[in-house]
Parts: structure tokens; sequence; C-alpha cells
């Protein structure tokens, strides 16, 4: 049933002229917001406060659009089903960095791309594949198979592979296989991860990136989409870095992942209501 109907809200979708689309997206947003729980409203704008040089009538206002702009993110992501890169401008207003892009690919050892949970970050796979950059997305198994099967067809549509995050070996095949991986490194990795200072706060942080790249000697390159001024996107590229590696392996990770951590500060700071504030980011505390 759920699967059936995301399947019929993709046929609509796609039709809606930019204007409709984001009108409806924010009215669908706005309507969610009053169900959001208090205390996560709360873990929010204080987590908001204690990054940003913001009084709490700003960080209110910056919550409450990090969680409304959802209402536009489901809409474009019911119009991937059927994108081409003639339709893709209706979502994405321009790419720049691309040749970073293809520098990075020049080496022939594959590529891990790293972004956050900031924008539209759901667009950014299918748009680079569309423009014939083999994107592999490493994704986390959704709860809801129907969900987790809509959500996948979505991503797929335009060529890009997805590899669940567990099936590391198949990562590390594919990445071998000169593919270019795409990882999210912003959300709390529990003891799993690496600390690193975000904000000022140490946060436990997913390691994976740096332990790829250091393992198999491939560039990581840094990328991020905001919103446009018209409500499409644009997706920037930053240039390529190569891991150093000393005999200290755990330090070579740590500092990585501190470097890229940095990066995703600086994005959040330029355009803060479209970083997911309503995740814990700080949840996992550093052991003594």
């Amino acid at each position: 049933m759920v699967y059936t109907f995301l399947k019929a809200l993709s046929k609509i979708a796609p039709r809606l002229s930019l204007s409709v689309r984001c009108g409806l997206g924010d009215l669908l947003g706005r309507a969610v917001w009053p169900l959001v729980p208090r205390k996560r409203k709360k873990m929010a704008q204080t987590n908001i406060d204690l990054s940003l040089p913001v009084g709490q009538a700003e960080s209110y206002a910056i919550a409450k659009a990090s969680a409304v702009r959802f209402g536009r993110l489901l809409l474009e992501m019911l119009c991937l089903p059927g994108l081409t890169l003639n339709t893709l401008p209706r979502l994405v207003a321009r790419i720049e960095g691309m040749d970073h892009l293809r520098r990075a690919q020049a080496a022939g050892r594959g590529v891990i791309v790293i972004t956050a949970h900031s924008g539209n970050w759901e667009l950014i796979g299918p748009a680079l594949s569309l423009h014939g950059f083999p994107m592999v997305g490493v994704a986390l198994k959704q709860h809801n198979s129907a969900v987790d099967r809509f959500i996948n067809e979505c991503r797929t549509a335009a060529g890009m592979k997805i590899i669940y995050k567990t099936d590391v070996r198949s990562i590390l095949r594919t990445l071998a296989g000169g593919a270019i991986v795409g990882l999210l490194i912003d959300q709390d990795a529990r003891q799993d991860g690496t600390f690193v200072d975000f904000f000022g706060r140490p946060a436990s942080t997913p390691k994976g990136a740096a332990v790829m790249a250091r393992m198999q000697n491939v560039p990581i390159v840094p990328l991020f989409i905001h919103s446009d001024a018209d409500g499409r996107h644009v997706i920037d590229i930053q240039a390529p870095i190569q891991m150093e590696k000393t005999a200290d392996r755990e330090y070579d990770v740590q500092k990585m992942m501190q470097r890229l951590t940095n990066l995703v500060e600086d994005h959040i700071r330029s355009y803060p209501q479209e970083w997911f504030w309503l995740h814990n980011r700080w949840k996992t505390r550093p052991t003594e």
C-alpha cells in the first residue's frame, strides 16, 4: 500500500511547476512542524545556540526552517524516477567544479566523495550519474521495506548504484573497480567513530572515508549542495584531497576526519537553515 501510494505520487510530482512544487513543499513542511516532539525541537535549538552566534529567536527560526524544508525535499525525491539530463535543470540549477571530480578520477583507482545531510543531498548522486560519473551511494537500509524499495528506486533511476553500509566488502570492491563512492560523514557514529571538534565540541564521526582512502590510496572529494534563490539547487564540488599516510593509522584517520569535518562546518555556517539540526549530532560523549 505504501509503495503503491509513493509510486502514484511520483507520477504527479514531476508535472508540477517549480513554484507550485516549492509552495506545496513548504505547506507540507509547515503542517508537519507542530508534530515534531517538543524535546527534539528544544535539542535542535540548544545545539544551534551552542554552535552559531545567534539569539534565541533566530535559533528557533533556523531549527524550524531546517525541518520545514523536508516538505520540498520529499517532492523533489518524487521527481527522481524518469529524471534525464534534459529535465535535471528543473531540480539542479548548476554543478560547479566538475573538473575537480574528473581530476580525481584520472588516477583510475576510484574516488571517495563526502558530503553532509545539508540541502537535498539525495540529488547529488543522480545529478552526477546523469553527467556520466559512476556514482555509488552508501546507504542505511530503511526499517520499512516498502519505503526502502521506493527510495532506492528513486536513487538508482538515473544510473546511480546503492550499497548498504553493512556490506563493507562490496564497497571496497566497487571502489577498487574505479567507481565514485559517496559517503555522509555528519551523523553521530557512537563508539565506532573517531572524535573530532565540531563547532567547538567533540563529536563522534564516521571514519570510513579516511580508513578506505588510506587503505586503497584514493583521493577524497568534498562536495555540498545548497538551495539557489529560485528554489533549485547548486552542487559545489571542491578540490580532491589526498590522504597522508604515516606509521600511525589512528592519527592519520583522525586528522583527515577533522579536516573534512571542518569543511562540513564551514558549509553549515554558510547555510545553517539547510542542515539537519534535528539529529542529535553530539549524543555520544568521549570516554575518559
